[in-house]
């Protein structure tokens, strides 16, 4: 394919990393250089040949420097299709020369935001001379090649010794430039939207990572895509193992989102998006321990993520049982080395992780969006707690309750979970009723349900659930409450003689 040799550049970025070396580099093969501001005297300063813009336009930057580049002369020459004879004729007649590459890089906008700077500081940051053109060469990519970016000053390097662009490359640019410019309009509209209140509409930028194997089945295609502006999964370094899956990467985030919630060293253990433990410890070996304790015959082939760095105890332990993924904030010294025995184990390591303020939640036709259910409503505050039955608790049945209010919210709905020691020892979940989430966390504590305490997402709409839990040998139990049967529901905890507390809140899980 026919390659367009570069001989006209103009140059005008705020991101000046490599700029000199370019600029040298340029300057060596022929190619003319116009800049503009700083960019210019860094360049003449470096003793590169430059052409100042304003002397090429004849008119000086105005309005503190808002106008610099908006002129005829400059607009002209990218936007001219240099294949038009008429095109050239009129840039002939007006003194216009044709420019054959850009290289312009924007104001950093929304680090000028991150920083919380001021809003007229904000306003000042919003580029205008670099975003026309850069749309103005990306639109005119036939004659013009855009570098919207440092990180392709090498490629364009390469381009410049085989003699130019070809005409796909510069598509390839042009479409890379109007990526960049639509991600910098949607950060000044979102900023915009937050400082009016406004919230009615959204923008998302996602990047590719990879193609996946396959999706939640072999028949199905699947990639994985990361957001430009969050940690969390997406990013995490894998330092073994094999490629992550669709599975994989939906239970990953799961657990880590489940180990999350709690501020103690927590480990949780996920399977098809649901706990087969959660527990906390005063070390992370020994919340792993009574998180597998849980059910681990579930834990065959599970997700575990730690809220700590692995330690070499925790690595030990879980090295003996088939694990598909362990995702921790780090390890310690010579606990991936011995995890990496398993060749299959895929270890990754998420060093930032924070849980989004929002959710989004794909819908035919449109997307839901809702606030994060962060555990942090007025009536998780067990402070807040009203009992309705049974006499005081102890300090350890407290922080069971507690533990278990805030591990069930990563249970699907309709949800129970059963805890001992700050650690779940049974848990139902995703039953169509109340009652079969019931006789599902009972039945896999067993024995371990007696004097165990329980939380349900919700409240029990009649007595029957709670029955259940009585039965099994539970000595306290949680729930939000709001039942129009709540009279029911408290007269058999009084007549079970157990500990029953309100929260007033609900957490249901359906995703």
């Amino acid at each position: 394919m026919e390659r367009k040799q570069i001989r006209r550049a103009l140059i005008s970025v705020y991101d000046k990393s490599g700029l000199v070396e370019l600029g040298k580099f340029l300057s060596e093969n022929g190619v003319t250089i116009l800049s503009t501001g700083s960019t210019a005297k860094q360049l003449i300063d470096a003793g590169i040949t430059v052409t100042p813009v304003e002397n090429y336009t004849g008119s000086p930057e105005m309005l503190d420097g808002r106008v610099k580049t908006l002129h005829p002369r400059i607009h002209g020459g990218i936007l001219a299709d240099q294949s038009n004879p008429e095109h050239l004729t009129q840039l002939n007649d007006a003194k216009i020369e044709p420019f054959d590459l850009i290289i312009i890089n924007l104001y950093p906008f929304s680090e000028t935001v991150a920083s919380g700077a001021d809003f007229e500081d904000c306003i000042e940051q919003i580029d205008i001379g670099g975003p026309s053109m850069l749309r103005g060469a990306a639109k005119n990519h036939k004659s013009v090649a855009v570098i919207s970016d440092p990180a392709q000053y090498e490629d364009l390097k390469i381009a410049i010794k085989s003699g130019g662009f070809t005409l796909k490359d510069r598509a390839h640019l042009a479409m890379l430039t109007y990526r960049k410019t639509a991600e910098y309009d949607s950060a000044i509209a979102e900023w915009l939207a937050g400082e009016l209140d406004v919230n009615d509409w959204r923008s998302f930028i996602f990047e590719r990572i990879s193609d996946l194997r396959y999706g939640e089945n072999p028949h199905q295609q699947a990639t994985v895509f990361k957001s430009k502006f969050s940690g969390g999964i997406t990013s995490a370094i894998q330092h073994h193992g094999k490629e992550m899956s669709f599975n994989n990467y939906t239970d990953a985030d799961a657990a880590l989102r489940a180990a999350y919630d709690h501020s103690e060293p927590c480990v949780a253990i996920i399977k098809h998006a649901n706990p087969c433990g959660i527990a906390t410890g005063s070390k992370i070996e020994a919340a792993y321990l009574k998180a597998h304790e849980c059910d681990p015959i579930s834990a065959f082939g599970g997700v575990v993520a730690a809220n700590r760095k692995v330690s070499k105890e925790m690595a030990e332990k879980l090295s003996d049982v088939f694990t598909e993924v362990v995702v921790a904030p780090g390890y310690e010294e010579g606990a991936i080395e011995i995890l990496s025995k398993k060749p299959s184990i895929r270890i990754l390591e998420v060093t930032s992780f924070e849980i989004n303020p929002e959710e989004l939640r794909p819908i035919s036709g449109g997307l839901l969006i809702q606030d994060t259910d962060l555990i942090d409503a007025p009536g998780d505050d067990p402070a807040n707690w009203k009992q309705v039955s049974g006499s005081a608790v102890s300090v350890d049945v407290m922080n069971d309750l507690v533990f278990a209010w805030r591990a069930v919210r990563a249970v699907k709905s309709n949800a129970i979970l059963l805890a001992k020691d700050s650690a779940s020892v049974g848990v139902g979940m995703g039953q169509v009723n109340r009652v079969d989430s019931a006789k599902l966390a009972v039945s896999r504590a067993g024995n371990r349900a007696v004097g165990s305490v329980g939380a349900s997402d919700a409240f029990f709409p009649f007595a029957d659930g709670l029955q259940i839990l009585i039965d099994g040998g539970v000595s306290a139990v949680v729930a939000p409450g709001g039942s129009v049967r709540d009279e029911e529901v408290i007269a058999a905890a009084k007549a079970a003689n157990i500990a029953m507390f309100f929260t007033g809140v609900r957490h249901f899980s359906h995703a």
